[in-house]
């Protein structure tokens, strides 16, 4: 079904209202703007798929009834930047969600799995990939692309239910619940304007002070980007913000030095510039921003991820999941280096089938051994005194 008027939606939607599932998906053209531009919404319950042109379509609030229905669960796959653009239209997330790529991994399958070896796997149908880098922004579609676009979501019920019988049956189902809170929370897809310096390349390389204005300046870049609805590297790129930063001008002529700053930009919009370089200039020393740095332990920070991993590819093993699952290096990194209260291996099930284990190994209270050529988790070997040593 191809849904190009009001009344149309309407009808779709009280079609769809007594299903307990809704399978999502959009397409939508990012590359010279900075929010997404929606060309295609993609709906399906066990009985109906359609999809919904919103170019057409003026009025998309029945949908959006649909979508925040609480006795409805929306089923995405990878659907983090579908979920934002909905956030950003609806006012508010869909709920209650469920992301079946995320899903998938505790069903024994690769981590961030795609949509195609999803449905292979739990449908046992081959989709085509034809039209993965279509320009779906341009009209008329074509028969090959509206069915491409239903294949997105006509299959995925199938797909939902079986990993749902899969991951119930295991004791798994409960695991997604905070995963996917965060996902149907709004402030997820917030953008803090203060925070997005972090985001910029090489912006470790500075020292505090020019830190401080390259939060300033950052967070103007940002919300030009949003106002003018440009991508931010169409005003200033990253390595013109952090040299910026470092040299801190005060003028439209020093303004104008600055290797790689956009002409046009400058004489658009360099008094705002200058206006947050003095801001940030003129941060308090005790309020200056910096990058946290990982408190060391005793031993090489590497050596202890390593030995971190070993344990997370045994309970993954175990577990019958993939080991990204449970961390990434960066995570373990970050644990290791005392980062442990915001680490998801902290909380929930992670930190039960895994997180414990790895306090308990960086405490020394548990060790790893080798029996039969395979690595065991056990108790620590003893430790050497310095006057045994």
């Amino acid at each position: 079904m191809y849904v190009r008027d009001d009344e149309g939606l309407r009808s779709l939607v009280e079609s769809m209202r007594g299903s307990d599932v809704l399978a999502v998906d959009t397409e939508f053209m990012r590359e010279r703007t900075y929010y997404a531009r929606l060309c295609l919404v993609q709906v399906a319950t066990d009985d109906v798929a359609a999809i919904i042109d919103p170019f057409v379509v003026s009025d998309l609030e029945p949908l959006f009834e649909l979508l925040r229905d609480p006795s409805i669960t929306k089923v995405f796959h990878a659907g983090s930047q579908d979920l934002e653009i909905l956030v950003r239209m609806m006012g508010e997330a869909p709920a209650p969600v469920f992301d079946t790529q995320v899903a998938a991994t505790l069903a024994g399958l690769p981590s961030q799995v795609g949509y195609q070896a999803l449905i292979k796997a739990l449908v046992g149908v081959e989709l085509g990939k034809a039209h993965t880098f279509t320009d779906w922004a341009k009209r008329p579609l074509s028969e090959d692309q509206i069915r491409y676009a239903l294949d997105d979501v006509v299959y995925m019920p199938e797909a939902y239910r079986s990993l749902v019988k899969q991951l119930a049956e295991g004791g798994r189902l409960a695991w997604l619940a905070e995963d996917f809170a965060r996902m149907a929370d709004p402030a997820t897809y917030e953008c803090v304007l203060s925070e997005q310096y972090r985001r910029v390349k090489r912006a470790s390389s500075l020292d505090r002070r020019s830190l401080a204005v390259l939060r300033e300046v950052a967070a103007w870049r940002e919300l030009e980007a949003q106002t003018r609805d440009v991508p931010k590297r169409w005003l200033v790129s990253d390595e013109s913000l952090v040299e910026l930063a470092r040299r801190a001008p005060e003028s439209r002529d020093a303004l104008a030095a600055v290797r790689g700053l956009n002409e046009q930009v400058a004489r658009r919009s360099g008094d705002a510039i200058l206006d947050a370089v003095r801001i940030g200039t003129a941060v308090p020393d005790d309020e200056l921003p910096r990058f946290e740095k990982r408190k060391r332990l005793e031993g090489e920070l590497d050596e202890l991820a390593d030995a971190m991993s070993a344990v997370v590819r045994v309970r993954a093993k175990e577990h019958g999941v993939a080991p990204t699952l449970f961390a990434t290096r960066d995570d373990l990194e970050r644990f290791a280096g005392g980062e442990r209260d915001a680490s998801p291996l902290s909380h929930g099930w992670r930190h039960s089938l895994v997180g414990a284990d790895l306090e308990a190994l960086l405490d020394g209270r548990i060790g790893l051994s080798v029996a039969g050529g395979r690595i065991v988790i056990g108790e620590p070997c003893t430790r050497l005194e310095p006057e045994d040593q």
